[in-house]
């Protein structure tokens, strides 16, 4: 009979293991009665409230020139000098061009001459006319003579006054070889130059005269929005400010806002069939000539003020799956609800909600990385102690 060797290890190993399930049995049951559920998260909140904000508008446009004028020759001839700098400012009433007067001289001094002849003929048909009528009396002419005498007094004073509007006429047309500004401004290129012919009233101009200071923009706005507007100013959601001066600020195309604020002068009076939307037009001043006709700008319109706005910080709103604007709130029972939003509008460091929340509502700010829908928080304010300012709450939500 064989000793078998294994026969001495099995109670050891068995008995081994049995105090290895043992303790680690016993460790698991004193952790699990140790620990418990894990606390609920710290979150910090912002109790929204109701506050008057203006009621803003970006919309698109284009700068326009204040005034514009195309210069045309009223007569025709050879450009004898080109009297501007391209692009330099003008003066109303500045000569621009000189159109060769040599024939235009000549024509005026003709009607000149014409109508000192027809003086002249006026002269003696009146002391012919005053003689036939003394002498018509005692009967040395006869009536007929005495009536031609009459007429051809008349005739020579029309005459008289054909000449004159003659001499007026060529006088004009002299005038008109010198092409002077209509307005004042900046000009732009010389579309000839010294040499070139030129004609009455032609289709190309020779050159465009722009008032730039001030300066219109013009932009557009759906008829949707307009009638929402008044409908909100008729109703009470919104008070009229500024009277009737509105204010207009300058998004440029850089970003960048302009210097100086402009106002609302006009509203069009019909709806673009095209497009469905109204054209605004803006004037702004524009001493240093920063704004140039044609640039795309955005202009911001106060519209109104909103006196129950709801803002909420930035960082504290986020999109759905649909594009929906999103926010977090603690309820009541300090659980978590997803609210929808409508965000009418961005003022300075927060969102204007105009529907969704109701003043008194608890936002989260900070913490929104911690938190699901139904699951319960610890909420603290934003500014008190331990929390952060909201400012920085909306700072820490963003990232």
């Amino acid at each position: 009979m064989h000793n078998n060797p294994n026969r001495f290890f099995y109670p050891l190993i068995t008995g081994l293991a049995g105090a290895f399930v043992l303790g680690a049995c016993s460790n698991g049951n004193s952790q699990q009665a140790a620990g418990g559920p894990p606390p609920a998260p710290a979150v910090t909140v912002v109790s929204v409230r109701a506050e008057p904000v203006p009621q803003t508008m970006e919309l698109p446009g284009r700068t326009a020139p204040y005034l514009i004028a195309e210069l045309r020759p009223q007569v025709g001839g050879i450009v004898k000098q080109r009297m501007f700098a391209e692009g330099s400012e003008v003066k109303q009433g500045q000569v621009l061009y000189q159109i060769d007067p040599a024939t235009y001289q000549a024509a005026y001094d003709s009607a000149k001459a014409n109508l000192a002849r027809a003086e002249a003929n006026v002269q003696a048909a009146r002391l012919k006319a005053e003689r036939y009528a003394q002498l018509v009396g005692i009967e040395a002419v006869s009536k007929q003579a005495n009536d031609d005498a009459a007429a051809e007094l008349k005739q020579a004073q029309a005459e008289v006054a054909s000449a004159k509007a003659a001499v007026d006429k060529a006088k004009i047309d002299l005038d008109f070889t010198r092409v002077t500004s209509p307005i004042a401004g900046r000009i732009g290129r010389s579309a000839v130059t010294p040499g070139a012919l030129v004609t009455a009233n032609q289709a190309a101009a020779l050159a465009t005269v722009q008032k730039l200071d001030p300066i219109y923009v013009d932009v557009t706005q759906s008829s949707a929005e307009l009638l929402k507007m008044r409908r909100d100013l008729a109703e009470g959601r919104l008070q009229r400010v500024g009277g009737d001066a509105v204010p207009v600020k300058l998004v440029l195309e850089d970003g960048s806002l302009y210097g100086s604020q402009g106002k609302l002068e006009f509203s069009e009076i019909t709806v673009d069939q095209g497009t469905g939307s109204v054209t605004l037009r803006a004037v702004f001043p524009n001493p240093k000539g920063e704004l140039l006709p044609g640039m795309y700008v955005r202009a911001r319109l106060a519209q109104g003020v909103n006196s129950d706005a709801i803002l909420v910080p930035h960082g504290a709103l986020s999109r759905d799956a649909r594009g929906n604007a999103t926010v977090m709130v603690v309820n009541g029972e300090s659980k978590v609800e997803s609210r929808i939003v409508t965000a009418a509008q961005s003022h300075g460091e927060a969102w204007v909600v105009t529907d969704g929340l109701a003043a008194g509502e608890r936002v989260i700010v900070e913490g929104l990385q911690k938190v699901r829908p139904g699951a319960a928080v610890q909420a603290q304010e934003a500014g008190a102690a331990g929390a952060p300012a909201p400012a920085e709450a909306a700072a820490a939500a963003a990232k």
